[in-house]
């Protein structure tokens, strides 16, 4: 009877923590990517997140970054323009994926820190997009004056036809080359850990850091030289080390 009665209080106090911490079972993310392909930003990503229990996790997103070549560099021209050298396309790349998230570290309700563990794998759709330069075709003298009516085209830089650094005079717009865009299948494998902050059950904000690889069917030409084949300067191989800032809310 005496042991009947204390387990009671027991059962309450368990049954009264277990509604200290509500169950969700659904999150929505979205962030902003920085990676070691890309410029200043990568790019940008959405992600829906199921809870399948107190540890794992599955989620499916979708993630839209520039691609860049490691050896960019911009040139400011004569008439103060900016183009980078070489530079023949733009890749864009959409990476839908699935995946699998562990909790690794929980959080307290209402602060703390809590760490997960993920992998994701899906589909890469590689876009290139031919990068245009504006060229002057006019022909001049020795002192820069013209001897044929002025002739200023955009196109997409060719190593091979656009011979004269002093010729070029800008970059065109960036979508100046969109209906030409050729895409491009591969796919992706990616192993990250996501810190996730807050004071609100409600809300998700954190950071994601892991390492993406990422191949292709063929090699994607980004840069050309005429003094080296495209064989050298194109790959189908992409590997990254990323970071995603990331804010949300689950239900």
């Amino acid at each position: 009877m005496v042991s009947g009665l204390a387990a009671a209080p027991s059962a309450q106090a368990q049954s009264a923590s277990g509604s200290d911490s509500p169950t969700f079972g659904k999150e929505f993310t979205y962030g902003v990517n920085f990676n070691t392909q890309g410029g200043l930003i990568g790019g940008v990503s959405v992600r829906s997140t199921r809870v399948l229990n107190e540890q794992w996790s599955r989620f499916w997103g979708v993630e839209g970054v520039e691609v860049k070549h490691p050896k960019e560099q911009h040139f400011v021209t004569n008439s103060g323009g900016s183009v980078v050298m070489g530079k023949t396309n733009y890749l864009f790349v959409l990476r839908p994926s699935v995946g699998l998230q562990r909790v690794i570290f929980r959080k307290a309700p209402d602060s703390g820190v809590q760490v997960n563990g993920l992998v994701g794998a899906g589909p890469s759709i590689g876009l290139l997009m031919p990068y245009y330069i504006t060229y002057d075709y006019t022909l001049r003298d020795s002192g820069g004056h013209a001897l044929s009516p002025e002739d200023i085209r955009s196109e997409q830089y060719n190593p091979d036809t656009h011979t004269k650094l002093e010729k070029v005079l800008d970059r065109s717009p960036v979508f100046s080359g969109i209906s030409e865009t050729k895409p491009n299948i591969g796919a992706h494998l990616r192993g990250a850990l996501s810190f996730e902050y807050g004071r609100y059950r409600e809300a998700v904000a954190g950071v994601e850091t892991g390492f993406l690889f990422e191949a292709y069917t063929k090699r994607l030409t980004i840069l050309r030289d005429r003094l080296e084949p495209d064989s050298r300067l194109s790959t189908n191989f992409f590997p990254s080390v990323y970071l995603t800032i990331y804010l949300g809310h689950r239900n």
